[in-house]
Parts: structure tokens; sequence; C-alpha cells
């Protein structure tokens, strides 16, 4: 089973329920995460090095964006007298999975800041 597929399986298991418009576009998250974490592995590393952690953090990812995608259309703002409404930002559950997939693939990311010689 090809990197990209185990990362879908696993976060299909982790999602549960998804109706046909949400499984492809969690498909294509699930793309979306392995060539972005891929791309942020330390030189010489590559997803097969660090396999299962690769996996699980690319899950995650995908399954935090599914989330926001999901929440995208929900209110900004509603008012109804004393009453406000407000959404704004990332929901809990979305940062949470974010910060669970950071704390997985961690040690084989390079630092996102560095500066260059002059």
């Amino acid at each position: 089973m090809m990197l990209t597929e185990l990362i879908c399986a696993q976060a299909a298991l982790l999602a549960g329920q998804l109706d046909e418009r949400q499984n492809n576009l969690l498909r294509l998250l699930c793309q979306a995460a392995a060539t972005g974490l891929e791309n942020r592995l330390k030189p010489g590393l590559t997803p097969e090095d660090c396999k299962a952690d690769f996996v699980a953090a690319a899950s995650m990812y995908a399954l935090a964006a599914l989330n926001e995608a999901g929440q995208a259309a929900s209110v900004a703002e509603f008012r109804a007298g004393d009453l406000t409404v407000r959404r704004s930002g990332m929901d809990m559950a979305s940062r949470c999975l974010q910060r669970q997939a950071d704390l997985i693939i961690h040690p084989y990311v390079q630092d996102g800041f560095s500066f260059q010689g002059v």
C-alpha cells in the first residue's frame, strides 16, 4: 500500500462516517498533508524513515483541514437583541489535531525559521 493510501485509510478511520463529498475532500487533503510534510523533513530523511509518525501526523493535519473546511460556511456573527453568536478562527478540535500532529512529527522536521548569511 502506498504511503498516501495509508494516510487516507488512517484519516478515514479517525474521521468516522463521512459522505462522498467529504471522502473526496479528505483524499485531497491527505495528499496535500503528505506533500507538505515531506517538504518539511530534515535533509536526508524520507517519509519511509519515520513512516508510522509521518502517517499519523499527515492524517491528523488532513482531519484538521477537513474540519476547518466544514466550518468555513458557519456563522461569522449573528445578533438578535442582547444575544450575539460569533465564530472566528480555528475551532478547538482542529487546533488539538494540529498540535498533536506537530508533536508527533517534530523530531523529523526542520525548524520553520532560519537566518541566511548576507
